[in-house]
């Protein structure tokens, strides 16, 4: 039987519980059925194993399967010949690669589970490419490629021509493999004698003698960016750098790769804040498909243009489709003017005294049917005023009573204690909200759907990624009918995607039931798109914190744009606020006029 549209068919062997089930898939697939061939049939692990070539794809066992195992999707017919590499029989296929090019940075962006670690990690050299067998040579390779602009980058990296400064996506794992203090080990990779410049720059210097075991979660991140700048390597790469940073560590981690990564050298970047890929990269590429399942990377993109063809949902090039719908950005001045005059909640001023750090909260308000974006540095005492708000805390000089609202509170930090014991995400969810699985309800469609949350409905929370682990916390909160949403950093370890969903998710809700709710997040793009007033928070980060009063998005963010000492302009095209070239016209322009948020687009 040949197949005549291409198909991918992928069993998640850590759903997959056969011991739990009567092999539904095998027992009711049509093919099976008619004896004279079988497109499923058990492997030797004991877990069944499904026939590409056999399978019709007509998903009844992707329906019958109890644990929702079973993924198979059908993938566009000129796409099957650029397998590049395969996790096994029914596992997840990545179809093409991105193409580094020298003297130039190349971003990466799509969903998370679509590839892009998995392509990083071919062009690093760390994972050879099998061509969906169990093994290829590099001869079979290259032969792949020839012809190709990959072809002479693949030739020298399988030569070992191609040196590597890999910044990896997990910065926890790699605290477990270091010892020794923040300056011992830049020193030990330090190729270039610039480790302690690169250190200032990345504002950790005065980290040099502290164990790197001790380090915070940015400040691990940022010693693994100086340590890939302290080599000497023709490719530098680095999965997702700004993870773990405030907006303004990011800035300065963009500022110091583009300072320091040595010229016509391989620069890759994958990175979920648009702002920041967009005021890194000069080409982009786009990973789409079904998280998972298989992974497509598109041809290269100029960066405006490529971020614009994510934003829209449709790449014409591949004429491919990629979301259902484009994302809006709205005018800001325009969605202030719709908000409700009604005042929801009010709160004086406030101190609060943490150890050695000191928060001090100046009078404020909060309207029905308002999003309050709060923006300021890590240690400043944004998670604080969140607390205060939500009742945790009691301030030290003021007797604030939080009227008779209905709360939902998503901590800055989630641990899987925070749910019950041996439960599974569908445990979880169905005490939140009974329509969970309505595939018509909105709740479903635009949050368990477009947050992953429905693959994952059988695993136990336990189990749990981290990033999976902030999604279930995520809708969890967003599920509660509440008058009152309070979300610290709810885009941590979120895709692209995963954050635009959480997004218009939040601004739904609001709008909907006529609640409030404030965000605490770094990702500008996600604050832009959401908010209708931000809180700006200054001070010096540890010790000493002022939160001001909420203020128009535009005049906020433009107050915290300057102490940055960046500009944003509008894409004319789609509206997104996307970071002005320092020293560029518009940067030197919007400076000399004190316009570093410009809210209307700016001719290009």
């Amino acid at each position: 039987m040949e197949r005549t549209v291409p198909r991918v068919a992928v069993i998640d062997k850590e759903l997959c519980k056969p011991d739990k089930c009567n092999y539904e898939c095998i027992r009711f697939c049509p093919i099976n059925k008619t004896g004279r061939n079988k497109a499923i049939e058990l492997g030797e692990d004991g877990k069944p194993i499904i026939h590409e070539l056999v399978c019709t794809g007509c998903g009844i066992c992707i329906k019958k399967c109890p644990f929702q195992a079973i993924h198979i999707e059908n993938l566009p017919e000129e796409v099957e010949e650029k397998l590049v590499h395969r996790y096994g029989k029914n596992g997840f296929a990545l179809y093409g690669l991105p193409v580094p090019k020298r003297g130039q940075v190349t971003g990466i962006i799509g969903r998370n589970g679509a590839g892009k670690s998995t392509s990083l990690k071919i062009l690093s050299g760390l994972l050879k490419p099998n061509l969906g067998k169990e093994e290829a040579s590099w001869d079979e390779v290259l032969k792949r490629f020839r012809g190709t602009e990959l072809f002479n980058y693949l030739k020298d990296l399988a030569n070992g021509k191609i040196r590597v400064a890999y910044k990896l996506q997990y910065v926890a794992e790699a605290a477990k493999l270091l010892k020794g203090t923040v300056g011992q080990l830049l020193a030990r990779v330090d190729e270039r004698g610039i480790a302690r410049e690169v250190a200032q720059a990345l504002n950790i210097a005065h980290l040099w003698e502290r164990d790197v075991r001790k380090l915070s979660g940015g400040e691990l991140q940022r010693f693994l960016i100086a340590a890939v700048l302290s080599k000497d390597a023709d490719l530098y790469a680095f999965d997702e750098p700004a993870a773990y940073l405030d907006v303004k560590e990011r800035i300065n981690m963009a500022r110091a790769i583009k300072k320091f990564v040595p010229p016509n050298r391989y620069v890759l970047i994958i990175e979920h804040d648009l702002a920041i890929l967009d005021y890194l990269s000069d080409l982009v590429h786009i990973v789409y498909g079904v998280p998972g399942v298989y992974g497509i990377v598109s041809q290269p993109y100029s960066t405006r243009v490529g971020i614009n063809h994510y934003i829209r949902g449709f790449l014409p090039s591949e004429n491919m489709r990629i979301r259902d719908k484009p994302i809006t950005f709205v005018n800001p001045e325009l969605r202030e003017k719709v908000v409700s005059t009604e005042v929801y909640l009010e709160w004086p001023f406030m101190t609060k005294k943490l150890g050695d750090f000191v928060l001090e909260v100046n009078p404020g308000e909060i309207h029905r049917g308002e999003i309050i974006g709060i923006l300021g540095p890590n240690g400043i005492g944004k998670s604080t005023f969140i607390k205060l708000i939500a009742g945790i805390l009691k301030p030290d000089n003021a007797d604030f009573v939080l009227p008779q609202l209905r709360l939902a509170y998503k901590p800055q930090y989630v641990t899987h204690e925070m749910f019950g014991k041996n439960e599974t995400v569908k445990d979880v969810l169905r005490k939140v909200r009974s329509d969970f699985l309505d595939t018509s309800s909105w709740y479903y469609v635009e949050v368990v759907k477009r947050l992953g949350l429905n693959r994952l409905l059988e695993k136990e929370v336990k189990h749990l990624s981290g990033g999976e682990l902030q999604k279930l916390a995520v809708a969890v909160t967003l599920g509660k009918e509440a008058d009152l949403y309070l979300l610290d950093e709810p885009s941590a370890f979120l895709d692209v995607e995963e954050r635009l969903a959480v997004g218009d998710a939040i601004r739904h809700i609001v709008e909907g039931s006529g609640a409030a709710a404030f965000v605490v997040d770094h990702d500008l793009v996600m604050i832009d798109l959401i908010t209708d007033r931000v809180m700006v928070f200054k001070g010096e980060p540890g010790k000493h914190g002022v939160a001001e009063p909420p203020t128009s998005l535009r005049r906020g963010m433009n107050e915290f744009l300057k102490e940055l000492g960046i500009t944003f302009r509008r894409d004319p095209e789609t509206g997104r606020p996307r970071v002005n070239k320092e020293g560029s016209r518009l940067d030197r322009m919007q400076k000399s006029i004190g316009e570093y948020y410009y809210t209307l687009p700016a001719r290009e």
